[in-house]
């Protein structure tokens, strides 16, 4: 997988500023003259510029600044320049490559290329991983025809052909591009590991075709998700410790540890196929000790008691949920179609969970301070 990452609210965002900007530019093209348009937005040649050199090691500077991005520091920060690199030193018959300007992405393919020259033509993905930006259009059929002449790649390299991921196939349209650049497009194996060995023949084997998602791809993913629900769950662990005690505060804690961390690691052997629905199970198991602890006042009144045992009942299974719907856009086990119905689907239900938990805690805080209870 030449790498990927869950969708953030920073990746919509660049999205939906490229559609308002593109309806920009394209309303602008429709009423323009002959005349050079004045909207600057539209300005979107993209020079040619110089080749650039880079080599198959990978350094620590290179490392740490994998570590940062896995832990979602400086989400869109850990990009390179796009444009054509030589790794090595290519000729006219070495092959070309195309990556995201992705750190994780560009430092995987070169350094699987270790020992061949070869041409690396960088696309403008804003910084995101292949996947995603296949996914959005920024790794699509425009960017690579842009990239070849730009580039002036026809010029560089006697033949017409260019190796794009098998996840970027998504956004990439051979057809297309042959028509408009003369290059045919060949989708690579998934992994940038499976290289050497698919480059021998140039046919990748039905193993190189199939997406994994092992215990490692799927524990790599914890830190970004963890870190960032760290602050709002150690504000609302303070405040249950304040209002309800440890056991409430420590409740708070295990929904998020059950939606970050249990989720990914146990997620294919957790029955149902949605991952809401999944996420239900796993809270509610989660939940269950919370609920029995919570019930077990006998000095409260019945309907306290009760109302007591489904708090956690209800919000944990809601939020770890909520939690486990994340996972969606990093995994290979959804499709868009079906994260769209998903949500629409579970997330009134998490919601509705969610509130009327929060319904009952006020209830009995408020009976608790009146002196009903």
């Amino acid at each position: 997988m030449w790498d990927s990452n869950p969708l953030s609210a920073y990746d919509i965002a660049l999205l939906v500023r490229g559609f308002f900007m593109e309806n920009q530019c394209n309303s602008v093209r429709s009423t323009a003259t002959s005349s050079p348009s004045p909207c600057g937005c539209c300005q979107q040649v993209i020079q040619p510029a110089k080749i650039r050199s880079t080599t198959s090691i990978i350094t620590s500077a290179n490392r740490f600044d994998h570590a940062l991005a896995r832990f979602g520091w400086n989400r869109g920060g850990h990009r390179v320049e796009p444009g054509l690199y030589q790794l090595g030193k290519p000729d006219t018959e070495s092959p070309v490559f195309a990556s995201a300007n992705y750190t994780l992405s560009f430092d995987a393919l070169r350094s699987a290329l270790n020992g061949r020259d070869s041409w690396i033509l960088v696309l403008d993905t804003k910084g995101i991983n292949v996947w995603c930006a296949a996914g959005k259009g920024t790794f699509g059929s425009d960017e690579l025809v842009r990239r070849i002449e730009a580039s002036g790649l026809a010029s560089i390299v006697r033949h017409r052909k260019i190796i794009v991921p098998q996840l970027g196939a998504p956004g990439i349209s051979w057809p297309e591009v042959l028509q408009r650049s003369g290059f045919t497009v060949e989708y690579g194996p998934v992994r940038a590991a499976d290289l050497p060995e698919y480059l021998k023949t140039r046919t990748a084997t039905p193993a190189m075709r199939k997406v994994q998602f092992s215990l490692r791809d799927r524990l790599v993913l914890i830190p970004v998700e963890l870190v960032h629900l760290v602050l709002p769950m150690v504000v609302a662990a303070a405040i249950l410790f304040f209002l309800a005690g440890p056991v409430a505060a420590f409740a708070s804690v295990a929904a998020v540890i059950a939606g970050t961390v249990l989720f990914p690691a146990l997620l294919p052997f957790i029955p149902t196929r949605d991952f809401s629905t999944k996420g239900f199970i796993l809270g509610t198991i989660v939940a269950i000790p919370f609920g029995v602890v919570f019930s077990g006042t006998l000095s409260l009144p019945l309907w306290a008691d009760v109302s007591a045992g489904l708090i956690p009942l209800l919000v944990i299974p809601a939020t770890t949920a909520y939690i486990a719907l994340n996972f969606t856009g990093a995994t290979t086990f959804t499709s868009r179609t079906g994260v769209k119905k998903e949500i629409f689907r579970y997330v009134p239900v998490m919601a509705l969970m969610a509130g009327s938990g929060l319904v009952l805690g006020v209830i009995l805080g408020i009976s608790r301070l009146a002196g009903v209870i």
